[in-house]
């Protein structure tokens, strides 16, 4: 038995702080899997609960200098405290900045205020900033060196502390001596801590804006619901509801939880949950998912799903493991991230060194200025930020859309697929068949259609469904099989009235010996009309045959086209007979077509095509294509919007239609794009910053200002996934 438990973390300041926990908890006795995202600022732990528990992680974490907690909290205090400290930071920095101005040529022109150029009161301004606003970032680096690491943290403290104590040094050695030359650097100090500040803030508010997908998710949840008990209506807690309950939904309410309507008519939205905005009219009969609104009419529904079990929870869980999880692009940024810090301490050692004895020998301040510059420039945030924000957002904005993607893994590996193949039931066509017309042989129709509705009954097959629908339309009576036998990609048998029926395939009734030689070509001219046809056989005689009609989604053929502009190669297979198979195809715009495809060959099919190089997602309805599904290097399944935990799948499209996959095969291109983007901005920048510290082109101050705007700009960019226009 095993545990998935998530955490919220608090405390992580950059990449390397991810690291660590997921390298340290790895360690952990029962500790099997470990996924740390900086983006969400959450942990997700597999562990055994006989070798391990919650509490033995959480200090673990906490050992680690790391706040955790089993409540997934929003960080609005945390964000308040940011905004807190960083104004106060900057009212305390403005004075040292002001007295910058004297410094420069360009602004030399500009009135300071003589105190503001005394060292004792620089001293007094920044020595707050450095003890009040600088513990956090002090407490941080003490808990990563003590557990042998080294995280942003260090950097940040190691050149505050140094520019702090060489000019606080300078400061009381030189009191009572003239000091217009003295070189100091208590601005550098305050700048740093206090755009670093600002950036921190600045990020958590773009992370959140990033997360309401999730917020808004809760927040559709209804408190209460209208429960019928005995011959009253009462208001109960949405908690309470238990499978069966009876409840009312009125005009303008959210249905509370998963259910079937027994009784009414309504118009209900369920754009949160497929991304289709009409809504759709519902009735008896008919599944409702909880947290829809309805927009006009009554329902009285009985619930069929509460709890952790609606699709609402599943939805939200879904959206919350695709975030935590980790895209194979990522592992390159870990690596670096890993080893990041000491590097840069070492090049600013270095840097100081060849200053000091070889550019300007004996120059202790302005060796000390480059070597400074340089610890704080070099920023693994942007690294460590630039591919989980991107799935944050991505991933997000897919649920706005009706598209689930279960692991961030998917995202990336869908952009590389080059074929798809689609099952046609259900999946190109609309799965809601009709009898169309009936053929039959020595029987009236009413017999017939009590026998082949008979042997259909016991059956879950759609095609069995829509029999038994029609027989009883007619007002039959139908009677029960006494033996059934469900033969998958052929048909069925069953004992009806001791008669044995035979339903199926041209192929099943072959094998049975059945001589169907009299009605061949009009099968063959049905299945080319594309009609599907039942052939039925009672007591080892040609009954006479069924033919059943199943449409193509309205948006089959544009989606297909689209996907072919994409350069996709598109495949279609069914074990429907290959006349009908053909027909659905040539509507759908489709040339490559395998028909009478047995479940079980399915995923040989797939099997086949990855052996030839191809990079296959297979497209099914998730249940029946199971095994196809699985064998795909990415399974996509449409579903209901009210089924979206179809465990073979790697991507559910909740809405149901074809577009979808289009919509997600875009998506994945956009987020990948973006991953790389932020990738490249976060080396270019470490790349031209580093060494141009090192040449002394960049003042500490304003190393602080571009280090705390990289991480930011990251962020900007993965944000820019929520407007970027989805072609049509």
């Amino acid at each position: 038995m095993t545990i998935h438990q998530t955490y919220q973390v608090t405390g992580m300041t950059c990449a390397a702080c991810a690291n660590r926990i997921e390298k340290r908890l790895r360690k952990v006795r029962g500790v099997q899997e470990v996924r740390v995202n900086l983006a969400t600022n959450k942990a997700r732990v597999t562990y055994d609960p006989s070798q391990t528990s919650d509490q033995e992680i959480m200090a673990k974490m906490e050992q680690l200098g790391f706040s955790a907690s089993l409540r997934q909290e929003e960080l609005s205090g945390e964000k308040s405290a940011l905004l807190r400290r960083f104004l106060f930071s900057a009212v305390l920095t403005i004075p040292l900045v002001w007295a910058m101005a004297a410094h420069f040529s360009v602004t030399s022109f500009l009135w300071v205020p003589p105190l503001f150029q005394e060292p004792l009161f620089q001293f007094a301004l920044t020595l707050p900033i450095q003890l009040f606003i600088g513990q956090s970032f002090y407490i941080g680096a003490w808990n990563a060196l003590k557990n042998r690491s080294a995280n942003m943290d260090v950097l940040v403290v190691l050149s505050t502390s140094a520019a702090f104590l060489y000019s606080h040094f300078l400061t009381f050695t030189t009191i009572g001596q003239a000091n217009h030359g003295l070189t100091l650097y208590y601005e550098s100090c305050a700048v740093i801590f206090t755009f670093l500040l600002l950036g921190k803030y600045l990020e958590a508010m773009a992370k959140d804006r990033t997360k309401n997908l999730i917020g808004q998710l809760h927040e559709l949840q209804p408190a209460m619901a209208h429960v019928v008990r005995g011959e009253e209506v009462c208001a109960v807690p949405v908690e309470q509801l238990v499978v069966g309950d009876i409840f009312l939904v009125k005009p303008g309410e959210r249905v509370p939880t998963d259910g079937i309507v027994l009784e009414g008519h309504a118009s209900v939205d369920q754009s949160m949950f497929t991304g289709e905005s009409l809504p759709v009219e519902k009735w008896a009969g008919h599944p409702v998912i909880g947290a829809t609104l309805n927009r006009s009419g009554w329902l009285k529904a009985k619930a069929t799903k509460v709890g952790e079990d609606t699709a609402l929870t599943q939805v939200i869980r879904t959206v919350e493991e695709a975030q935590l999880s980790k895209a194979p692009i990522q592992r390159v940024a870990d690596e670096i991230t890993e080893v990041f810090v000491p590097i840069i301490m070492t090049v600013a050692a270095l840097t100081f060194s060849a200053w000091y004895y070889v550019f300007a020998p004996q120059d202790f301040g302005g060796a000390l200025e480059k070597a400074i510059a340089v610890l704080i420039i070099a920023c693994p945030c942007a690294l460590g930020l630039a591919t989980p924000l991107s799935i944050l957002v991505a991933s997000g904005r897919a649920a706005q859309m009706g598209i689930l993607f279960k692991q961030g893994k998917d995202l990336e590996a869908l952009q590389k697929i080059d074929t798809i193949v689609f099952d046609k039931t259900g999946t190109l066509t609309r799965g809601a068949h009709e009898v169309v017309g009936i053929k039959t042989r020595g029987w009236s129709e009413a017999a017939f259609w009590r026998l082949v509705a008979g042997a259909e009954m016991t059956s879950e097959h759609p095609l069995a469904e829509t029999i038994v629908a029609h027989a009883q339309k007619q007002g039959l009576s139908i009677p029960e099989a006494t033996s059934f036998s469900s033969l998958p990609g052929y048909g069925i048998e069953a004992t009806v009235e001791g008669h044995a029926v035979v339903v199926g395939s041209v192929k099943l009734l072959a094998q049975k010996n059945v001589d169907i030689g009299t009605v061949l070509g009009q099968v063959e001219r049905h299945g080319a009309e594309g009609k599907t046809v039942l052939l039925a056989a009672i007591d080892g005689q040609l009954a006479g045959y069924v033919l059943v009609s199943d449409r193509l989604k309205r948006d089959a053929k544009k989606a297909v086209a689209q996907l072919k502009k994409l350069g996709k190669d598109i495949i279609m297979m069914t074990g429907d007979n290959p006349y009908t198979a053909k027909s659905v195809a040539r509507q759908a715009g489709i040339e490559q077509v395998y028909a009478g495809v047995l479940p079980a060959e399915k995923a040989a099919l797939i099997r086949s095509l990855q052996a030839k190089g191809k990079k296959v997602a297979m497209v099914g309805d998730g249940v029946n294509d199971a095994p196809a599904l699985s064998a795909a290097s990415v399974g996509m399944a449409l579903g209901t919007g009210a089924d979206i935990s179809k465990d073979s799948a790697d991507v559910v499209i909740m809405h149901g239609e074809v577009k979808g996959v289009v919509h997600a095969i875009r998506l994945s291109h956009m987020a990948m794009k973006n991953i790389r983007q932020n990738l490249f901005w976060a080396f270019f920048y470490n790349a031209i910053a580093i060494p141009a510290t090192m040449l002394g082109f960049l003042a500490p101050w304003l190393a602080g200002i571009a280090m705390a705007f990289s991480s930011l700009s990251v962020v900007l960019n993965s944000l820019r996934l929520r407007r970027e226009r989805m072609d049509q």
